[in-house]
């Protein structure tokens, strides 16, 4: 029983990660303008986009990154002060 469950876990991720990955939306991602005025610009346009998308990038994914490591050391501090009062939680 515990190896259908197992089993109908990983056939619903393989067709999650199939559906997402032959999505329109995925393919529409290379935007011909977009393609055209990177291949036309020199190096120095090049340049300026891959910098402009680190800079769009790396700031969220490393506040994202602050937000988890504070809201898990928050949890671990609320879970140590209520086993050392002795409060049982029934949650």
């Amino acid at each position: 029983m515990k190896r259908k469950g197992l089993f109908q876990v990983r056939t619903i991720g393989v067709a999650v990660l199939a559906a997402l990955a032959f999505s329109p939306a995925a393919l529409s991602q290379s935007c011909a303008l977009c393609y055209t005025q990177a291949a036309s610009a020199g190096h120095r346009m090049i340049e300026a986009l891959r910098s402009g998308i680190l800079v769009l990038i790396v700031p969220p994914t490393l506040m994202w990154l602050v937000i988890a490591a504070i809201a898990h050391a928050k949890r671990n501090q609320f879970k140590h002060a209520d086993q050392a009062s002795g409060y049982e939680s029934d949650w």
